[in-house]
Parts: C-alpha cells; structure tokens; sequence
C-alpha cells in the first residue's frame, strides 16, 4: 500500500483539495485532484489539480502564471479531504481566482444577498490572453 491507497477517493477517483496560504491561512480555492494529480502535486512541490470541466491536469499557474508553491500536504481525519499549504506566486499580492482576486471566496452573505467584498487586483482578460 502506498500513501496514495490511504486516501478515500470518490467513485470518479477525485479527492476535494482546499489550498490555504501558508502565512496569512487564508483559503485560497476549492479544486480536486486525482491520484496523478496528487503525485505530481508532491513531486513538483507546486499544485496540479484535476480539471473536471477539461477533463486533463491542470498545473496552476499554467496560463495565467499564479504558480502555487507546496509547502505541505495534509489529509483529513477521514481521509477524504486534502489540504496544501501554499504561497500563491506570480503576482504581488497572490491571486489564486481566476476572476483575477486574491482568493475565490470573495462573496459574503450579506443581509440576504451575496456581496463581492473582496477586490480585482488584476483585470482576468489581461491575465489569460489568448
């Protein structure tokens, strides 16, 4: 058994994955991974996640250059979960959401309605030119 075996995948073999800076704790983006995702994640030291949507691994950074450099990998108490402890890199202050902020949990419920409450630190269409 390897320490990929340890992990409880789902019937897709995708585990969730929540990055978190390492020195503030904030948490940064939700994604999943599966176990080829994993593997490079900790060969590499930066994230590579599963992209559901494209159906192939998806290096972060890859595009828009925001690389996420790993500093631990950490699992649940029910082994279904993966936390990275990560600096986001690439741009000063890190922008890990693709809507070109800092986290992609900017919406606050706010008196029955969702509130953008965080910044655009850099405009998305200048981020991921084609």
């Amino acid at each position: 058994m390897t320490w990929l075996d340890e992990i409880r995948w789902d019937e897709n073999g995708l585990v969730p994955v929540i990055a978190q800076e390492d020195t503030s704790g904030d948490v940064l983006m939700f994604a999943w991974m599966n176990r080829d995702a994993l593997a490079r994640t900790a060969e590499l030291g930066e994230a590579v996640y599963w992209s559901r949507s494209r159906r192939k691994l998806w290096h972060k950074g890859e595009e828009s250059g925001h690389i996420q450099k790993v500093h631990a990998i950490r699992m649940d108490c029910d082994n279904d979960v993966v936390l990275l402890r990560v600096t986001q890199l690439g741009h000063e202050p890190g922008i890990a959401c693709h809507t070109g902020r800092h986290s992609c949990f900017f919406q606050k419920f706010e008196n029955g309605q969702w509130v953008s409450v965080d910044p655009v630190i850099k405009d998305p269409a200048s981020i991921y030119q084609k």
